[in-house]
C-alpha cells in the first residue's frame, strides 16, 4: 500500500500546469465525441470498436504472435481512415450543432419577433392543434427560426398564405392533397405544405414505451436535429400533441402549454434572460417526457 501511495505521489509531483491543460483538452475532445454520438446507433458500434481494441491489445501484448501483430500494425492506418466514413452522419450532425452555436449563429438570419402577428401565428397553431387533436387528425407543423429551411420548402407545394387555424385544419384533413407531409411556417406566413422532412437517425423513440409513434414523430425529431426549427406534431393514433426541438421531444401537451412554449422560443432578446431557466427545464429533461396529472 505504501508503495502504491508513493507512486501516486510521484505522479502528482511530475504534474505541471501544461500537463493539466493537456489532459483537460484530451478529456474535452473525448467528451465532445461521446456527446455527439449520444442517443444514436453509433453508441453500439463504439462499444464493439472499444471491445475489439481491448482484445487486440491484450493479444499483442500478452502473447507473442508476430504474424498477427504485423497484420494489425499494417491494417491500423486503413481502420483510422474508415472511421470518418462509418461515423459520417454523427460527424455531420456534430458540425451542424457547432455551426449553430455561439457567435457563428450571429451570421445567420435573425428570428423575427414581431409583436401581434407572431402571437396571432402561435395562437392559430395552438388552436389548430387542439382541434386536430380532438378529431385525431395527424399533423406536422414546422416553425422556422434562425436556420433557413429553404431546401425543405422546395420539396412541397408553395402557398405563402396567412396562417390561420382554419387553413391548417383544411390542409391536414384526411385524404386531402396536402395532408401528407409537413407544413413550414416562416415570418408569420404559411410558406409551404406537403414538405418532406428528414427522419431522425437517433434511437430515442426506439427506447420509449410508446413505440407506436410513426414517421411524423421521427420527421419532427429529424428536422429538430438538422436545424433549430420547432416542430409540432399531432398524433393520428392518440391525438396527443408533441413538440420537438434540438433532438428532444415533449409529449402530451394541451393547447395552453403549447402556446406558452412556442412564445418562449420566439421572445425578443431583451426578455431572453427571464426565460432561459424556464426553457432549460424543458430542453434538459429526458428525451421523452410525460406531463404530470
Amino acid at each position: 500500500m505504501s508503495e502504491f501511495l508513493s507512486q501516486v505521489l510521484f505522479l502528482f509531483q511530475r504534474l505541471t500546469w501544461l500537463s493539466v491543460i493537456d489532459l483537460t483538452l484530451v478529456t474535452l475532445i473525448f467528451f465532445a465525441i461521446l456527446l455527439v454520438v449520444r442517443d444514436t446507433q453509433a453508441v453500439t458500434l463504439l462499444r464493439g470498436v472499444f471491445l475489439l481494441i481491448i482484445v487486440i491489445s491484450l493479444m499483442t501484448s500478452l502473447i507473442n504472435l508476430p504474424a498477427f501483430s504485423w497484420l494489425i500494425k499494417n491494417a491500423l492506418p486503413a481502420l483510422l481512415l474508415a472511421i470518418p466514413v462509418i461515423f459520417a452522419p454523427e460527424i455531420r450532425r456534430g458540425l451542424e450543432k457547432l455551426g449553430r452555436a455561439g457567435g457563428i449563429r450571429l451570421l445567420s438570419r435573425q428570428v423575427p419577433t414581431s409583436d401581434g402577428s407572431l402571437q396571432q401565428t402561435v395562437k392559430a397553431v395552438a388552436t389548430a392543434c387542439a382541434r386536430l387533436s380532438a378529431r385525431q387528425h395527424g399533423a406536422l407543423i414546422i416553425l422556422q427560426r434562425g436556420d433557413s429551411l429553404r431546401d425543405f420548402v422546395q420539396t412541397g407545394v408553395i402557398l405563402n398564405s396567412r396562417v390561420s387555424a382554419e387553413m391548417l385544419m383544411q390542409i391536414f384533413y384526411p385524404n386531402t392533397p396536402l395532408h401528407d407531409g409537413a407544413v413550414i411556417i416562416s415570418d408569420n406566413l404559411l410558406v409551404s405544405a406537403a414538405c418532406v422532412m428528414p427522419l431522425s437517425a437517433s434511437g430515442i423513440l426506439n427506447r420509449t414505451p410508446d413505440r407506436q409513434m410513426g414517421l411524423r414523430h421521427r420527421a419532427a425529431l429529424g428536422i429538430s436535429e438538422a436545424s433549430d426549427a420547432v416542430a409540432v406534431v399531432v398524433s393520428e393514433e392518440t391525438g396527443s400533441i408533441s413538440i420537438a426541438h434540438g433532438g428532444r421531444m415533449i409529449r402530451r401537451l394541451d393547447s395552453e402549454r403549447l402556446e406558452n412554449i412556442l412564445l418562449a422560443f420566439y421572445r425578443p432578446e431583451d426578455s431572453a434572460q427571464q426565460t432561459t431557466g424556464w426553457l432549460k427545464r424543458f430542453l434538459r429533461i429526458p428525451s421523452i417526457r410525460q406531463p404530470e396529472d
